[in-house]
């Protein structure tokens, strides 16, 4: 996925809420930028750190830019847009390039499913089961190469885990694919003690049937793309999923 306005760096300055934060251009022009992220963003928010952000001339938009990506030390990056996975993904899946998936040649976005809800991604082909994919947006990162999900509480994470089980008991295939926007992570877990009860709620869906997927990607600020899939591990229950 690449971005469609070249990017420019900034400095942050502060992060005002979910969706606003400020940020000073090299020119020493000090603005207001999008927040595209309602997580708590632990690590990637503080004032000080270099940052992207993607200019608009949108007259629609009431702020001209847009923050995208954090510039992290060593070389590595992390995107904090949380719309640029399923973008990524969509991507990926068109390609064939997420082998455990690779079967279907049909991808449908925001399909309705479960109780009021989109899927993601259903994915069909002749002869084989439907697939009910779910995207998640990954970018906590508190020890060594560890991603982790999520940073916050996230009851609507925990409700699509279920209805993935509800479908994979009515003979679909269901899938929850993690996308580590972070090129420092090798491995990723469940951050258990931020929200115990989507840690439950994984144990569950994972119990009946829910495949548990996760890639992280390549990124800079001209693209983000599917990269290497990584084992999804749990430290705290011994269980460890190799990477595809």
């Amino acid at each position: 996925m690449r971005f469609p306005t070249p990017l420019v760096p900034a400095t942050l300055v502060r992060r005002w809420n979910r969706f606003l934060s400020e940020v000073t251009l090299e020119t020493g022009e000090t603005v207001r930028a999008h927040c595209p992220n309602p997580g708590t963003m632990i690590g990637l928010n503080t004032p000080g750190m270099r940052v992207w952000v993607e200019p608009n001339d949108d007259p629609r938009r009431k702020l001209r830019y847009g923050w995208r990506l954090v510039e992290l030390p060593d070389g590595h990056w992390s995107g904090i847009d949380t719309a640029v996975p399923n973008r990524v993904v969509k991507e990926a899946l068109t390609a064939r390039a997420v082998p455990a998936l690779s079967a279907y040649g049909s991808v449908r976005p925001e399909v309705r499913y479960g109780r009021q809800s989109r899927v993601d991604f259903l994915l069909t082909e002749p002869g084989l089961p439907d697939a009910y994919v779910e995207v998640k947006n990954v970018h906590l990162r508190r020890d060594g190469d560890l991603a982790e999900f999520p940073d916050c509480v996230t009851a609507r994470g925990a409700r699509h885990l279920d209805e993935l089980a509800d479908m994979a008991d009515a003979g679909h295939r269901a899938v929850m694919l993690y996308l580590v926007q972070r090129t420092d992570c090798a491995r990723f877990a469940l951050a258990r003690d931020l929200d115990p009860a989507y840690g439950t709620a994984f144990d569950r869906a994972r119990a009946r049937g829910v495949e548990m997927l996760c890639y992280d990607c390549a990124i800079s600020p001209e693209a983000v793309t599917l990269r290497r899939a990584l084992p999804v591990c749990d430290p705290n229950d011994g269980a460890s999923v190799p990477a595809p």
